[in-house]
């Protein structure tokens, strides 16, 4: 509920102080991203609205101002102040990303980094007591401001954490001394390590924030706070015990062997400088340790690694502006096809927020798809409340009723044309004026699909991924006779449950599928030649995807594989061989993969036996494996089943995982060079084929 409330929160609703009702009037203001001015108790109100934005970021501006105010408060010291943001959407997101691509050397790192820290740290230094009131985002360098005050404050709805680490860094403006100090360390050391945010209630919890106050009382909560009627945190004796040297060896040693397991640190060094950083100086009093952060950071930013991972931040946000579109939004779906894809579906829509509406014939589905969704939200640590609500937005639709309330239909059901056509033909007489009717076929063309559609305007693809509630990734398929409203009610819709919308054109396997299915055909070649299964494994990881193409394959399921597989070479002008005799036994033996328990490897507990990597692969393994797909993905530009490089490269990290620190495919490509790309893949095709046959893209 909290969510909602502070979507629409605005200034006037806010505790201001001061400014309480004069907030558009910023003609006095010296400065053009702060607001100054004490209340009538002598209180100074600094307020952080950065011109000309709709959040808060710490930009080189911001913290110049922010050092004039400070030296301006140590002339004329208040009996209190209070820090918070005028912005709806939250008190900052942290540093300023597009600036550190300015940045050229880590000489230049530490002098900017020194800087701001004399500006924090002075600020942390004032003789009066200071009270951060956080509403909404406080992240990164706007969590370490916070951080520099003697008191926090969280309304509602509140969620702070330090996201650096997904950017190949971690914190740098003093948040790596601060947290350690102020919560239990290893609490901290997870929070950065992972990258993970805390909501109002577990900081409260943690001891990041003092109190959780409702935004009408923030006014009596400031006055307690500089009354000296609340009490300051503090890690207690756990938190000093666990900052001693020796315990820090230890649980360092922990931490390494945790943090290599998902971000090895030949990949991403970022993890690694930070445990370091904390186990030499993590209990030392005195700056020790925010001297030694500055020198760690800088080195960090200027990895191939934090450049790549910055580029992916970028991807990222260009893809959440393709749903900013001004097209209704969908507020009811109905998803035909209760199977393990439609299921998913229909459950993330309903955690989104949205009413579902969801049919199969097979009675025992529908209540699969209840009990999966069920396990999804305790899976998401939602409370009693929000479960009952989850569940009951999702109705399970024996009778298909709500086709003819629904703003979308979502078609799931297996990739077999004739029976997709069938529901077309069933379902677009009863669609509601306006109505989107779209498919989640993974490879088959519209222009296919469209032939029994009698509004073809009206259909799109939403192409999603397994598992979709970890899968940022959609596709939003067109085709030459779509609506252009209809597609961006598409890219729209994709917004609203917290997806990325891939825009492709409509051509088999659209993009992902048509880069991955080379990948595992590849894989399966191999293993065909007596390539241990876990050696082939092993130099996908090790290359940084985050599993090997044979464990993947069991994942998505040998039948999709197989299915798409066979698709593709059909209908794809390509030498792609055909699948080994002995994979389509398997698949006619239901040996489908995890779903069956076995495929290519014996699933156990959700987690594929894997013996150790032995017996090695050739030295051309790694080629053979990434080489297809960059080739896949050349060909998808050349004919602009796909806009730009960089839309490849978001689709692939995002949609298949392609190892983020490489910064996507075509990124990788570029660094390696078109032309070793050109005679790697001669070189292969001379070796092993005419399936290596380079694309002319890269001429």
């Amino acid at each position: 509920m909290t969510g909602h409330i502070l979507e629409t929160l605005s200034s006037r609703d806010m505790a201001l102080g001061p400014f309480e009702g004069k907030q558009e009037d910023r003609a006095d203001s010296r400065w053009q991203h702060w607001l100054l001015e004490r209340d009538s108790r002598d209180v100074a109100w600094l307020i952080l609205d950065k011109k000309d934005t709709s959040a808060n970021v710490l930009s080189e501006a911001v913290l110049k101002e922010l050092g004039e105010i400070v030296t301006e408060l140590e002339q004329n010291t208040p009996k209190g102040l209070v820090l918070r943001s005028i912005k709806a959407s939250g008190f900052c997101m942290g540093a300023d990303i597009s600036e550190f691509s300015e940045l050229s050397s880590e000489t230049e790192v530490v002098d900017k980094l020194t800087d701001a820290h004399r500006v924090v740290d002075r600020f942390e230094a004032l003789s009066c007591p200071t009270v951060a009131v956080i509403h909404g985002s406080c992240l990164g360098g706007g969590l370490e401001l916070a951080l520099a005050c003697h008191y926090r404050l969280a309304v509602p709805g509140t969620k702070l954490g330090f996201p650096e680490i997904q950017l190949g860094l971690h914190p740098g403006l003093g948040g790596t001394e601060r947290l350690t100090r102020l919560v239990d360390p290893i609490e901290a050391m997870t929070m950065m390590l992972t990258g993970k945010t805390a909501g109002h209630g577990k900081a409260k919890k943690l001891g990041m924030v003092d109190q959780i106050v409702e935004e009408r009382h923030v006014a009596a909560a400031v006055k307690a706070a500089i009354s000296g009627d609340i009490e300051p945190g503090d890690n207690g004796m756990r938190g000093r015990v666990l900052s001693t040297k020796p315990a820090r060896q230890l649980e360092a040693r922990q931490m390494r062997s945790q943090s290599a397991k998902k971000a090895p640190s030949q990949h991403y060094p970022a993890p690694e400088a930070l445990i370091e950083l904390w186990e030499d100086f993590g209990g030392d009093p005195g700056p020790d340790m925010r001297k030694a952060e500055i020198a760690s950071f800088a080195g960090l930013m200027m990895t191939e690694t934090s450049r790549n991972l910055v580029r992916v931040f970028h991807l990222r946000e260009t893809m959440k502006g393709l749903t900013r579109t001004k097209a209704d939004p969908v507020g009811h779906v109905h998803v035909v096809g209760a199977g393990e894809m439609g299921a998913d579906i229909a459950g993330w829509c309903a955690v989104r927020g949205l009413d579902v509406t969801l049919f199969d014939m097979e009675a025992d589905k529908l209540a699969q798809a209840v009990k999966k969704l069920s396990d999804l939200c305790e899976k998401k640590h939602r409370t009693a409340a929000e479960r009952r609500d989850i569940l009951d937005r999702l109705t399970p639709d024996f009778a298909n009723q709500g086709v003819g309330r629904a703003d979308l239909v979502i078609e799931a059901v297996p990739e077999k044309v004739e029976l997709k056509q069938k529901v077309y033909e069933e379902v677009e007489p009863r669609l509601k004026q306006g109505a989107i009717l779209a498919t989640n076929t993974s490879s088959i063309p519209l222009e296919t699909l469209r032939e029994k559609v009698s509004d073809p305007g009206r259909l799109i693809g939403l192409h999603f991924f397994n598992p979709v509630a970890l899968m940022p990734l959609v596709e939003v398929v067109s085709h030459d006779k779509a609506s252009e409203k209809v597609l961006d009610r598409g890219r729209g819709f994709v917004g609203q449950i917290d997806r990325l919308p891939a825009p492709v054109a409509t051509a088999p396997g659209f993009l992902v599928n048509r880069a991955l299915t080379p990948y595992l055909v590849e894989a399966m070649i191999m293993l065909d030649e007596g390539i241990p299964a876990e050696s082939i494994d092993a130099v996908a990881e090790d290359f940084g995807m985050p599993m090997g193409p044979i464990e993947l394959a069991d994942q998505v399921g040998l039948d999709i594989c197989l299915s798409v597989a066979d698709m593709l070479r059909d209908r794809l002008d390509t030498a792609m061989p055909p699948a080994p005799d002995w994979l389509r036994q398997k698949v006619e033996d239901g040996k489908l993969g995890k779903k069956t328990g076995e495929g290519l490897y014996q699933w156990k507990k959700g987690k594929a036996d894997k013996k150790d990597p032995s017996g090695g692969a050739p030295d051309d393994a790694l080629d053979r494996l990434i080489l297809p797909m960059l080739n896949a993905c050349m060909a998808c530009l050349r004919e602009q089943v796909i806009e730009d490089e960089a839309t490849v490269d978001g689709a692939m990290i995002f949609g298949t995982g392609f190892a983020p620190f490489r910064g996507g495919p075509m990124n990788y490509a570029r660094k390696r060079g078109f032309e070793n790309i050109l005679e790697s893949l001669d070189k292969l095709a001379k070796a092993h084929g005419d399936r290596f046959q380079p694309d002319d893209g890269w001429h």
